[in-house]
């Protein structure tokens, strides 16, 4: 007979990939309890997704990882679109400067190259530090809601199982979701027809920093840099006539891939052969289970959107769940989790496949895309500013806002509630600091009324008051207005005038909001 046992935690998360991983680092960080399990004995050892935005480098800043992140991995400061051909002798169509395009947007304005397998190791290194453990070999074998709680049932092996009883249980369990099975929630899409290769390679003109995009007739490859060992990510469309062999390797494309990108391989770490999903589930919350992460949406590689979505939604739910927790917050923070994630997973799901179809699609209409009018779109974009910043804000999840949510309320400037709050640098540092507390604060750009920052000491609600300048300006602040601001950086509130401390006031009281009582 297995043997049983019984424990209670606040919340149940199952998945320690970087979405489960970065809900339990903020969890800990607020001071919650929680238990992380995963099926698996270990971290990842492949370098599946590779790309971090400016946006999850945004909240890695907050926990206070930013610079050691960013310091293991590459930096890809420039990229290059190409027009070539499986013959060889790509010409170039275009240089694209990333740092030009985040300049004055994030502190971070480049992409990240950074492998999932040595990211997973990182963030779980920093659990354990911190005392924290993922329980490996761990699966759930089902749960149930009953009332004010979850009852879950875990296999931690050797013939021991355990009930566990958790405030809340959050599935991080990727495409195959238990959780998500568990709940009965449908997960509609598709499958893309093209099958693509991906590999991780040396190459012979030594290591290179920078992102190679290569258009062609009946082609499509990328190559970028994976480690600072040396090793580059190879991806690409495998050719029609061989896309059925399952034990294809890379030596069978080797004679086209070589000339396509104008390398010599001289090592093959990884390969492997896939295919691209797009969907969507249903819900991402039912009662007091969440979705995140590939439970939750799965779409093309487009714009290296998935993992970065996955944490978005982590840390989105995690301080909701924390204030409720703490008995800070009430129901609506929770209720607000499916309307803010949801809408942005549909939206990007319709926009990757839309981007995705065509670049990858064959005969003429295909050939047109990619040789044409894919690098007409990027060098009319690329050439102003606006083009430029708006390419940085979409790729990097900058440009995420949530202004429909039922916690977004007001407009200052030209700043709304739900936006993200605007970066501003200043002499002695920038506006993000603050952020790093990851709790409610306001920010005013000038002075604070009197009335106000009264208001604000009642209710133990954190003002920063920053000089107001050329800068606050440029980013559409509003001189000395209020800017409530949530723990993940978005503006709740924003409100001008001498009604701001009444609409304060009003705001905490419909969400339910009791910082006083930390």
């Amino acid at each position: 007979m297995p043997q049983s046992e019984r424990s209670r935690t606040s919340v149940l998360i199952v998945g320690a990939g970087p979405t489960g991983l970065v809900l339990a680092f903020w969890l800990m960080r607020c001071g919650v309890s929680f238990r992380l399990i995963d099926d698996e004995s270990g971290p990842g050892g492949q370098s599946r997704a590779m790309v971090v935005q400016a946006r999850t480098l945004e909240f890695y800043q907050q926990l206070g990882i930013a610079d050691e992140v960013v310091a293991q991995g590459v930096a890809i400061e420039k990229g290059h679109l190409r027009e070539g051909s499986e013959r060889g002798g790509g010409n170039e169509v275009l240089e694209l400067r990333f740092t030009d395009f985040g300049a004055g947007i994030s502190p971070f304005p480049y992409v990240l190259a950074y492998p999932q397998d040595d990211h997973e190791r990182f963030l779980a290194g920093k659990l354990k530090a911190a005392g924290r453990e993922i329980e490996w070999n761990t699966k759930l074998i089902g749960f149930k809601q009953e009332g004010a709680q979850v009852r879950a049932e875990i296999d931690r092996g050797n013939g021991r199982i355990e009930d566990v009883e958790a405030d809340y249980i959050c599935g991080c369990d990727g495409a195959h979701s238990q959780v998500r099975e568990s709940l009965g929630i449908g997960f509609p899409g598709g499958t893309y027809e093209q099958v693509f290769y991906v590999a991780d390679v040396k190459i012979a003109s030594g290591f290179d920093r920078e992102l190679y995009v290569n258009l062609g007739e009946n082609i499509l490859s990328l190559m970028f840099p994976v480690r600072l060992s040396g090793m580059q990510r190879l991806i690409g469309l495998i050719p029609p006539e061989l896309a059925q062999n399952e034990d294809l390797t890379f030596e069978d494309i080797r004679d086209r891939v070589e000339p396509l990108v104008d390398v010599k391989v001289t090592e093959v770490n990884w390969f492997s052969r896939y295919r691209v999903h797009h969907r969507v589930a249903e819900h991402f919350r039912a009662d007091r289970a969440f979705l995140l992460g590939d439970a939750a949406h799965i779409h093309s590689p487009v714009g290296g959107q998935g993992m970065n979505t996955g944490i978005g939604d982590a840390v989105n739910l995690a301080w909701k769940l924390a204030d409720v927790i703490r008995g800070r917050g009430g129901s609506l923070l929770l209720d607000s989790f499916e309307p803010e994630r949801i809408g942005f997973a549909r939206t990007l799901v319709s926009t990757t496949d839309r981007a995705f179809t065509p670049l990858v699609s064959g005969g003429w209409r295909g050939e047109f895309v990619r040789r044409i009018l894919a690098p007409l779109f990027f060098s009319v974009a690329t050439r102003i500013d606006l083009g430029r910043r708006t390419v940085f804000r979409t790729v990097s999840q900058t440009r995420i806002h949530y202004d429909d949510s039922p916690l977004s309320e007001g407009k200052a400037g030209s700043v709304h509630g739900g936006d993200r709050l605007p970066w501003v640098q200043m002499e002695d540092g920038d506006n993000f600091v603050p952020l790093r507390s990851i709790d409610w604060q306001a920010h005013i750009y000038g002075t604070a009324d009197e009335t106000l920052e009264k208001v604000c000491r009642q209710i133990g609600l954190p003002v920063h008051e920053f000089p107001w300048g050329k800068s606050a300006d440029a980013a559409g602040l509003e001189q000395d207005a209020l800017y409530l601001i949530r723990p993940d950086g978005y503006v709740a509130l924003a409100v001008g005038g001498k009604s701001a401390a009444e609409q304060l006031e009003s705001y905490f009281h419909k969400v339910g909001l009791r910082l006083s009582s930390r």
